[in-house]
């Protein structure tokens, strides 16, 4: 039957069953994934700190940004390349995957030495230059939906990604701007369990961008994760009052921490293997 939807290649018309590709013994798109860190790599300390923490927690993947586009030009622009340096040496340090977001095409080369997986972020879904240099990089790409985005807009981001040869792509559902202001983005949840009829792409759901308050991180991922993630990606501080950046949907270590075994027991129903130590306190420094 012929594909009538306006995307091709990350439909299930054309392949029915669903993508996984391993990362650090991690099957994204079979195992649940975990992606935790800090909005923004403020200085050594601070992300070796949160890097040991979640190695011994056995996560598998850090998050920070290195290059980070603020609505205000006043607020914090991050560390820019050496940013990058030092998640890839905690990474190295602590045997975890980086995750970080690329602000344009100029910067491929540079993200695909430091990063495992490289993260478009809501503003640049539609960088289509972008999106076509991911595609013929290679690496891991983690796309987050636009914030005025359709389900179909963000598909077809992912589609020009796949033509141009990498279909390591992940979906990320990181809410869409409403006329709601109580939070700071309006989480889009049906848009897990709708996408993952319409494609085979792994999805997982950001709660911290999506709510941008960290008491409802936990019960965000909860649902999430009921209504058919692949994982999640969740902003961790070991400070949250001092971050430079979004210190507010930051969750304290110890947060984090309890929030793991809810999840385990929300991926068990699943079907979905999900491994951490649960055993491990860190206590001093949440």
């Amino acid at each position: 039957m012929a594909n009538r939807k306006p995307y091709q290649l990350v439909s299930r018309e054309w392949k029915n069953e669903d993508t996984t590709f391993e990362i650090k013994g991690v099957c994204i798109g079979k195992d649940l994934v975990m992606i935790a860190g800090p909005c923004a790599v403020e200085n050594r300390e601070q992300i070796f700190t949160i890097s040991e923490y979640l190695s011994k927690l056995n996560i598998k993947f850090l998050r920070g940004g290195a290059y980070k586009p603020r609505t205000s030009p006043y607020s914090f622009q991050g560390l820019k390349t050496e940013g990058l340096q030092l998640l890839r040496e905690a990474g190295d340090k602590y045997g975890l995957a980086v995750v970080s977001e690329i602000m344009g095409l100029d910067k491929i080369e540079e993200f695909c030495e430091y990063a495992d997986i490289l993260q478009v972020g809501t503003r640049n879904m539609q960088n289509y230059p972008l999106l076509k240099g991911l595609g013929k990089s290679g690496k891991p790409v983690l796309l987050k939906r636009g914030m005025s985005s359709t389900i179909e807009e963000w598909l077809l981001a992912a589609e020009y990604i796949i033509s141009s040869g990498n279909d390591r792509v992940i979906l990320c559902e990181r809410g869409i701007r409403t006329f709601e202001t109580a939070t700071r983005n309006t989480i889009d949840i049906a848009a897990i369990p709708l996408v993952k009829l319409l494609s085979h792409l792994p999805v997982i759901l950001d709660p911290s961008q999506g709510t941008g308050l960290r008491d409802l991180v936990k019960p965000i991922s909860l649902a999430a994760i009921a209504a058919g993630a692949d994982g999640l990606i969740i902003e961790v501080h070991n400070q949250p009052e001092e971050a430079l950046s979004d210190g507010d949907q930051s969750l304290y270590l110890d947060q984090f921490s309890d929030l793991l075994p809810n999840l385990r027991a929300q991926a068990h129903l699943r079907k979905k293997h999900f491994d951490f130590e649960a055993s491990y306190e860190f206590s001093h420094l949440s």
